[in-house]
């Protein structure tokens, strides 16, 4: 099986590819590399790696603080996937499988790592402030993770799990351990601080500053 360390590719000799008849696969149908790898096919599972490697990172590096730590929780996730692949219903997107496992996975690191309690002691301190959906627009969805990197890991979790990877409130709960009115409060209080964070960063996209501006030039 094939995981990522350090920008290279590392063979590593596990269950699945000690076991198995070595059967072909044909890349243009996804079900037979499916079906390669669950039989220990390490050529088939190096494809299905490399095919999902950049989808997974990204899931990984937006629920994670470092690139290390990115890197351990994409290697799990793999392994995980390689284990239960056996399990995939083919009738489910492969995706949206190989999602849930990988959001688990960095879930279940963050529970882990005991990061609740992690301080942002000057952003705790930021006002509510209202969310200007049309602010947002303004900026792309890796300057608002880049953002968000600067909050509470339990806020940014809730912003991420309800926001981009479309969890309700009940089920963002049961992942984090906490009950739904507490996702809800997070929720809230994600989004004031990343408006918080919009602003000190990108105040030229607010009015008061365009006219604050014009009145020093004049």
């Amino acid at each position: 099986m094939w995981f990522y360390r350090e920008d290279k590719y590392l063979y590593l000799n596990t269950f699945t590819v000690l076991f198995g008849k070595k059967i072909s696969y044909t890349e243009d149908d996804f079900q037979t590399v499916v079906d390669a790898c669950v039989a220990g096919n390490n050529q088939a599972q190096r494809f299905l790696y490399k095919q999902f490697f950049g989808y997974a990172k990204s899931i990984c590096s937006r629920y994670t603080s470092t690139k290390e730590e990115a890197e351990e929780v994409l290697n799990e996730g793999f392994l995980k996937v390689f284990k239960n692949l056996e399990a995939y219903d083919p009738s489910y997107p492969f995706k949206v499988w190989l999602r849930t496992i990988m959001v688990n996975t960095a879930i279940s690191n963050y529970r882990k790592q005991k990061k609740h309690s992690e301080d942002r002691i000057a952003l705790e301190d930021a006002p509510y402030l209202g969310f200007e959906e049309d602010i947002v627009s303004y900026i792309t969805a890796e300057e608002i993770l880049s953002l968000l990197q600067h909050i509470k890991p339990v806020y940014k979790n809730v912003f991420l799990l309800y926001v981009v990877d479309g969890y309700n409130h009940r089920e963002v709960g049961d992942l984090l351990g906490i009950n739904e009115a507490t996702v809800r409060s997070h929720y809230v209080r994600a989004r004031a601080l990343l408006q918080h964070l919009i602003k000190q960063n990108y105040p030229h996209l607010y009015p008061g500053y365009r006219t604050e501006k014009r009145l020093v030039e004049q």
